[in-house]
């Protein structure tokens, strides 16, 4: 997830909040048609482009996002003009009360949910001496406690023959830089969460792969920031990728062409860490 500065709650503000729902006719094709899809941390980056494929897919859409309402509500106006139906909620995906009542407004919203892209997720630098408790607490709380309550709430309603995908990263097995430990622990746990999700759940038809993207040109990562021309000469193909070829790749997923593929890990890196 691109990772926004968080508006913690007051005492008097509930943490997760129905934002919006919008019921539009539905599209009558696509490979997606009759489905519901949530993303977390589909307000911007690629949260949005895999929000925006899904629907251009024919799929309803409900993401979630941590504090920027207005960047949430453009892309669910997005979805909308794809024919589909969106609803937001702002939610702090490693409080378990919170991620249950998104998972159970966005089923009582469409009827169903057939698709996750777990998605939310924060970066981490900083050398290894240097990393604080309170550092290692939020990385993992985001990248790993989130990432693992959002599956096991979908999974309780998901349908049987849905499709989960989890959005890790190349550096789960290809360390760079120094300065990169942390973050790389905790996309490396997304691969086993990824592994045991599918062997749990495999009984029921249910995919579970991971996506690895490589440096993508986002505001969490831009292509033209400081380590971006040193991120792009370590591809094979000299070049960031972009939200929408990470969205294409989870949309193959989690469409019909994916459905003898569970357990794996596809990098859509470049050749990153080939």
């Amino acid at each position: 997830m691109d990772t926004e500065t968080a508006h913690e709650p007051t005492p008097h503000e509930p943490t997760t909040k129905r934002l919006e729902t919008t019921v539009t006719a539905h599209p009558t094709s696509g490979p997606l048609a009759g489905k519901a899809a949530l993303v977390t941390g589909g307000s911007r980056g690629i949260g949005a482009a895999v929000a925006m494929r899904l629907a251009a897919d024919g799929a309803d859409v409900a993401l979630t996002y941590q504090s920027n309402g207005e960047l949430a509500r453009r892309v669910a106006e997005r979805v909308k003009q794809s024919g589909a139906r969106a609803w937001t909620v702002r939610a702090d995906l490693a409080d378990a009360a919170a991620v249950r009542a998104a998972v159970d407004g966005a089923v009582g919203t469409f009827g169903r949910l057939d698709i996750l892209v777990n998605n939310a997720g924060t970066g981490a630098a900083g050398a290894l001496e240097t990393v604080e408790e309170a550092e290692l607490d939020r990385v993992l709380a985001a990248n790993v406690r989130g990432a693992y309550l959002v599956a096991q709430a979908a999974a309780s309603h998901m349908a049987d023959g849905g499709r989960i995908v989890n959005v890790g990263s190349c550096v789960a097995d290809h360390v760079p830089f120094p300065g990169m430990t942390l973050y790389a622990m905790s996309k490396a746990a997304v691969s086993g969460l990824t592994k045991g999700l599918a062997r749990e759940l495999a009984a029921r038809g249910i995919t579970v792969n991971q996506v690895a993207p490589g440096p993508v040109d986002t505001d969490m990562n831009p292509a033209d920031g400081d380590g971006g021309a040193a991120q792009a000469a370590l591809t094979l193909l000299g070049r960031y990728g972009t939200p929408e070829e990470i969205a294409d790749s989870v949309a193959h997923l989690v469409g019909d062409a994916g459905r003898w593929i569970t357990g794996a890990s596809l990098a859509v890196d470049g050749g990153f860490a080939a």
